[in-house]
């Protein structure tokens, strides 16, 4: 069975109506990111960041997959499938999707500030004072800018054992997130589904772009997979 690692970025959420803070210049909703996503935010007013991802469960819990997370998790009927994916939300998993990596967190989880000991809270609202077993803060579960990738080596290993790679609703403007593509062996058919024509491929060998939003273009690369691959 071939191994299918597919990356997904914010794109591919945006079609189930979760939104993305590039898309509206540094603004997520009405928070400026940097008062909400560091950790000098954490440090400043803990109160404003804990409130901006209670708002941040609730919207991912009024989501639903769409066509792009469930072709995916189909996948796995006909590939080895790894998922990358740089989304706190849980969309591959309720999509049916069963090995995923989230690279920048998880929104039902929380950490201990102290411990580093990780929770799974699902959706429920984390405020002040919510402490862990140890008796210190909880705060979610998220890589904030600034912060260092934790699973990033393990998902550059995971890219370089990669038969197929294909790459989801992301620019690969993202670093370190958009280098897992060039960890990937030159051999590696690569797939790219973005509506944008904008991005640069020219140094990425093996490479079809398909410049379809995610649920159309997963779609495509779907049915080429089956036909070339199975």
């Amino acid at each position: 069975m071939k191994k299918l690692v597919v990356f997904t970025g914010a794109g591919i959420s945006q079609e189930s109506g979760i939104k993305t803070f590039r898309d509206s210049g540094g603004l997520w909703e009405e928070y400026d990111i940097m008062d909400v996503a560091t950790p000098e935010a954490w440090e400043k007013d803990p109160e404003l960041v804990l409130e901006f991802y209670n708002k941040r469960r609730e919207q991912t819990l009024g989501a639903e997959p769409n066509e792009a997370h469930r072709l995916i998790a189909e996948l796995e009927k006909y590939f080895n499938v790894q998922i990358i994916t740089q989304n706190i939300d849980d969309l591959h998993e309720r999509a049916g999707s069963t090995n995923v990596l989230h690279l920048h967190g998880e929104i039902t989880k929380v950490r201990s500030v102290k411990t580093e000991e990780i929770y799974t809270t699902g959706y429920k609202p984390i405020f002040m004072n919510d402490l862990c077993k140890a008796g210190h803060q909880l705060r979610p579960h998220i890589v904030w800018f600034g912060e260092e990738v934790p699973n990033m080596e393990v998902a550059q290993e995971i890219a370089k054992s990669a038969d197929i790679f294909l790459i989801v609703g992301t620019s690969l403007n993202v670093y370190p997130a958009a280098g897992l593509v060039h960890a990937t062996d030159q051999k590696c058919s690569k797939y790219l589904v973005d509506p944008s024509e904008n991005i640069k491929t020219k140094s990425i060998k093996n490479l079809t772009v398909i410049n379809e939003k995610a649920t159309t273009g997963v779609a495509i690369v779907a049915s080429i997979l089956q036909k070339e691959f199975c």
